[in-house]
């Protein structure tokens, strides 16, 4: 039968609900790649598939529908693509959490597609859970399917339904191809996603804090080798934070030489509204130099500055100025201090200079783009389980009055700060001590030095909510 005539059927659905294991099944072969880790399909894959001997149809295993990256949202553009230009759409759901706006949201938009559109609600793997599948008949869907695919079963009405909307094959012999073919849809799909390659990303945005008279400006200066910064030994001279960019590396990088903070009972007027502008630059930015004095004690308003960072979850480099003046202190004694005042900075490399003198400027620049490439870092799901494998070894999880708390398996879901999920049967139970454990060993191991790194629980299928605390 000729390939283009044949009924299309997209899988459709958020991330880990199964799609690519319905497609596998289908095919009746392993093809997709399937895991418990949310977003592993990227590539888009279709193959001609026939049921009950003589249906013959094209199902497209798409991507999971998400829009947390650039990279992901591309992927979720061309699934919904992928919806539109088929004949039948299945729309998958994990059928061990309860119904989501996303997934109502999705729902009816593909509802308002108009074409044979039935709900899959997997997971249901026993005929005690398939209760829960009466939660999804509120989305209203005119064919609701409960489904265990990876136990191949409840396949016998989905099939049913599928064969309604699929014609039998009717054999039709000398049909060739000719040059004037409209070119499959679902080809071009499979083409553009699969050839969709994520973005470089070298555009660094570094933010210079500090409080006043730490030598900010004459920093900036010295990194850019000219004076574009106003210099003078007056608390507060830069009011206006000054954007230069130059290239380190292969890498953009932005510097803003931010307006020196004052303590809040000194701001007035034009300083105000320069500390207003900080605050908006470090929502933006990826990396901060933090400005310290090496020749005088951790304060206050350096802890307050140092706050900043903590609170827009950005990647750190401490730098220890005036070191050329410094005669009083050991480097030792200086570190004990500030990793004793500033114990959430923790992660914090440190560098000692002396803009003023230009000593050890030009290693800042390395600095940063070794930092930035940890922060952006996406560690590959079977090495972060390996190493999770490692830790729990070591030291395992603690109960909880008895109750035995299990970490079934780690991904990362997110970068710039890195951002791991533990995937367990009782994430409320796993203290911040043990999660902070796992960051120290995830840190030896994978090197995140300068990087603020999130570990949260969750069970398997429940939304990740960015409310967590950074370690």
């Amino acid at each position: 039968m000729q390939e283009n005539n044949l009924k299309k059927v997209a899988i459709v659905g958020r991330p880990n609900v199964g799609k690519s294991s319905l497609f596998n099944r289908l095919a009746r072969q392993r093809d997709a790649i399937t895991s418990d880790m949310s977003g592993t399909t990227r590539d888009i894959k279709k193959r001609v598939v026939t049921i009950s001997g003589n249906h013959e149809f094209e199902v497209i295993d798409t991507g999971g529908i998400d829009y947390s990256s650039a990279l992901f949202s591309k992927v979720a553009e061309f699934s919904l693509r992928a919806a539109e230009q088929a004949d039948i759409i299945i729309y998958m759901v994990d059928g061990k959490t309860l119904p989501s706006e996303e997934d109502r949201e999705l729902f009816y938009k593909l509802q308002d597609l108009n074409k044979p559109l039935a709900l899959v609600v997997n997971k249901i793997d026993n005929d005690k859970e398939e209760e829960r599948y009466w939660e999804f008949l509120e989305f209203g869907a005119d064919a609701t399917f409960p489904m265990s695919v990876s136990h191949n079963r409840y396949f016998n009405d989905f099939y049913a339904w599928m064969e309604e909307h699929i014609p039998a094959i009717e054999e039709e012999a000398g049909l060739e191809l000719s040059e004037d073919t409209e070119i499959d849809p679902f080809d071009e799909i499979v083409r553009d996603i699969n050839s969709t390659v994520e973005e470089v990303d070298n555009k660094i945005r570094v933010a210079i804090i500090g409080r006043v008279n730490t030598g900010k400006s004459s920093l900036l200066n010295a990194l850019l080798g000219e004076e574009r910064s106003v210099v003078s030994d007056v608390a507060g001279t830069t009011i206006d934070p000054i954007d230069e960019t130059i290239d380190h590396d292969g890498y953009e990088v932005t510097f803003v030489d931010t307006a020196g903070i004052r303590r809040k009972s000194k701001i007035v007027g034009i300083e105000k509204y320069a500390l207003t502008r900080t605050t908006e630059m470090l929502k933006k930015a990826d990396l901060v130099l933090l400005m310290l004095d090496s020749t005088t004690q951790i304060s206050e308003l350096d802890e307050r500055v140092a706050g900043l960072i903590e609170e827009y979850k950005l990647a750190c480099l401490i730098v220890l100025n005036k070191w050329d003046i410094n005669d009083e202190r050991s480097y030792e004694q200086v570190v004990d201090d500030i990793r004793d005042e500033l114990r959430f900075l923790h992660y914090a490399p440190f560098i000692t200079i002396s803009a003023k003198t230009g000593l050890r400027v030009h290693k800042i620049l390395d600095q940063i783009t070794a930092i930035y490439k940890r922060y952006q870092q996406r560690i590959p799901t079977s090495e972060l389980n390996d190493t999770l494998r490692q830790a729990i070894r070591r030291h395992h999880v603690p109960s909880h009055n008895g109750a035995v708390v299990n970490i079934k398996f780690a991904t990362q879901y997110e970068t710039k700060p890195p951002k791991i999920a533990l995937i367990s049967n009782r994430p409320e139970f796993i203290h911040f001590s043990y999660k902070r454990y796992l960051a120290n060993f995830f840190r030896e191991k994978f090197d995140f030095e300068g990087v603020p790194l999130d570990i949260v629980a969750r069970k398997r299928g429940q939304r990740i909510d960015e409310d967590e605390e950074y370690i």
